[in-house]
């Protein structure tokens, strides 16, 4: 997750690492905090792999200031993730909105719909966060206000995205007059 966003900022434009850690932290810190101890060492991975380039440029001040680029090696494999993301990078909403932020980098609506199709095909199976058995239950079989509330919001967000995904599917997939 934390390389597909820095890869996919990159992609956006260059920027030097703090700048990059503070959009890293935006669009996914309320879930996991981003340290230095984190970015710094993922972005060494990353230029060694050969998808980033580190270039001293002049600063506001004197001091230089180190700023990455995306090679086209990093391009490519941001694609591949985008094209192709695992299982959990659909399943997991975290990791969910992490893909969505960047999925206007691919190229076609084809790929981008038939990534979009993958996350409706896992929303529209029958799911619970409590079952009675194999049965699903819903919030009004509990008692409980904690409970519903769960289920309430949780499906509500659900038929939110359901419904956006259909718009979007259709759009894509609408030829341009």
């Amino acid at each position: 997750m934390l390389e597909l966003a820095i890869l996919g900022f990159l992609r956006d434009r260059p920027l030097h690492g703090y700048d990059l850690r503070r959009r890293v932290a935006a669009l996914m810190g309320h879930v996991r905090p981003v340290a230095d101890g984190t970015l710094y060492p993922a972005i060494k991975r990353m230029a060694t792999a050969g998808w980033v380039t580190r270039k001293d440029e002049p600063g506001l001040a004197a001091a230089p200031r180190r700023v990455l680029y995306l090679t086209p090696e990093g391009r490519a494999d941001l694609e591949r993730r985008l094209r192709e993301p695992d299982e959990l990078d659909i399943s997991d909403e975290n990791r969910w909105f992490t893909l969505l932020a960047f999925l206007r980098h691919l190229e076609t609506p084809e790929d981008q719909a038939a990534v979009l199709r993958r996350r409706l095909a896992f929303l529209e199976e029958p799911t619970s966060f409590f079952y009675d058995g194999d049965r699903p239950m819903g919030a009004e079989e509990f008692g409980d206000p904690f409970r519903q509330g769960l289920l309430t919001i949780a499906h509500a967000t659900s038929e939110a995205e359901l419904s956006w995904l259909h718009a979007t599917i259709t759009t894509l997939e609408t030829p341009a007059p």
